[in-house]
């Protein structure tokens, strides 16, 4: 398996470009995650990494519903002969809210997983979307890892359990640079908002321990503040670190609000 480093960043792939994953590389996160399912040829992935050294880019995710296996498995090995080592294929299931044709998301993705092995794509440069236990473990099995999103560090503790060691666990994590806790918290809020209208989000948030009261939209107070840590550059590095304590090998950051550097440079200062 590539080194992804302990830090990455998630962003959105019609929001990266060469000047972004440049400064990422600078700062010294180890792999830039192209979220938002970018489809096509991935052209962007030859982009990004040809405009850096070191970086690692993976997707996160590509839609499985959106390309199909061979193609995502024919822009696979253009990526690894021109960068060797540098990309990772993450794929998943998305949300049925988003797909007319939506079978069982647990066959399909066993599906397409045949077929990019088939194809010659190496589990070790795969990982899977995973939240609930079913998924986990298929990811464990049949890949490098899981690449959790919209998940707390409580999630991250029971999915190590699931996955066992020497299973890559990389978690997103939302993160709002901000002292001020009513402005910081509604700028998380008004992205979290948006998952609580899928059902796979809500349901792992279920799993959680969250209710009724935290899960209706916009969300409560104790939700927001741990799916989107807000505070001083201190308090998000404390909500990402809780991650890599909780048994993360790595953590993507995606920094909210207009400028994510201020938030991404002072995470890099702190989480080594």
């Amino acid at each position: 398996m590539t080194n992804l480093g302990r830090l990455g960043i998630w962003r959105g792939a019609t929001q990266a470009d060469d000047a972004f994953a440049t400064r990422a590389e600078a700062l010294g996160y180890g792999t830039l995650w192209l979220g938002g399912s970018p489809g096509g040829d991935l052209a962007v992935v030859d982009e990004l990494l040809g405009a850096t050294t070191g970086l690692v880019v993976a997707t996160g995710i590509l839609n499985i519903w959106q390309d199909d296996a061979r193609s995502a498995a024919r822009a696979y090995r253009r990526i690894e002969e021109a960068h060797p080592g540098r990309f990772v294929l993450g794929i998943g299931a998305g949300h049925r809210e988003a797909t007319a044709d939506y079978r069982t998301p647990y066959r399909a993705l066993v599906d397409y997983l045949d077929v990019l092995a088939a194809e010659g794509v190496p589990k070790e440069q795969t990982v899977l979307a995973a939240l609930g236990p079913k998924v986990l473990r298929l990811a464990a099995d049949r890949t490098a890892g899981a690449h959790p999103y919209l998940t707390t560090p409580e999630h991250t503790r029971r999915a190590r359990e699931i996955l066992g060691a020497g299973v890559l666990l990389a978690p997103e994590q939302k993160v709002v640079l901000d002292e001020d806790s009513a402005r910081g918290r509604a700028i998380g809020r008004k992205t979290v908002n948006f998952y609580l209208g899928l059902q796979n989000y809500v349901a792992n948030l279920r799993r959680l321990g969250f209710d009724d009261a935290d899960v209706e939209k916009p969300g409560s107070d104790r939700l927001v503040d741990v799916l989107a840590v807000h505070g001083d550059g201190d308090a998000i590095a404390a909500g990402v670190r809780a991650h890599l304590d909780a048994g993360a090998d790595h953590v993507a950051v995606q920094a909210l609000g207009d400028d994510p550097w201020p938030a991404l440079e002072a995470i890099a200062q702190r989480v080594r």
